[in-house]
């Protein structure tokens, strides 16, 4: 079926970009960042068998960049690596949103060795949310944390949506920033 099927010759002018903006904001270097843009297109053409057509061509594209992110971080073996890299991803959904709002302090965790360290890692992310500006913490909190929809949270403030992602993109900014400093 034609849903199913892959286009990688159009991978670079339609999801390089995107890619390499969520690449650098995990990594917080251009140059890692384009190499593991490079190496998802990599393994997006290894893999292509795989390719089910359960989800969209750049969805699959970003689950396989989050390994290559986790990877690298495994690769280092920094501090924040190993935090990541504890965190399970969930890939079975549309979602691009970061693994921290994803994840953080689950209470429905299976796994008993990472609940302490979440609920840690949980509290210290409201506590860095409570020292954001006011507008930007109802943003953040409505999208990532209340799973509101951009249409949404826009008609309830009376904004327009690239000022709502503007706001998500500097909440999340300062608040990687504030765990960097205060948790990793």
């Amino acid at each position: 079926m034609a849903e199913h099927k892959l286009h990688p010759d159009t991978w670079v002018d339609l999801y390089a970009d995107y890619l390499f903006n969520y690449a650098v904001a995990r990594v917080s270097d251009a140059e890692i960042a384009k190499d593991l843009v490079q190496e998802t297109f990599f393994a997006g053409l290894n893999s292509a068998k795989n390719f089910k057509g359960d989800a969209a061509e750049r969805t699959w594209l970003i689950a396989i960049l989050k390994r290559k992110v986790i990877d690298h971080y495994r690769k280092i073996n920094s501090k924040k690596g190993k935090a990541e890299v504890r965190i399970n991803y969930s890939t079975d959904t549309d979602s691009d949103g970061d693994w921290l709002e994803e994840q953080v302090a689950d209470p429905f965790s299976s796994d008993g060795d990472n609940v302490l360290e979440n609920e840690e890692l949980g509290l210290a992310l409201q506590e860095c949310i409570e020292k954001l500006p006011t507008k930007q913490a109802q943003v953040f909190k409505m999208k990532t944390i209340q799973g509101m929809s951009t249409e949404d949270i826009c008609n309830e403030l009376e904004i327009n949506p690239s000022n709502l992602w503007v706001m998500i993109h500097r909440a999340r900014t300062a608040l990687m920033g504030c765990l960097n400093e205060n948790w990793f």
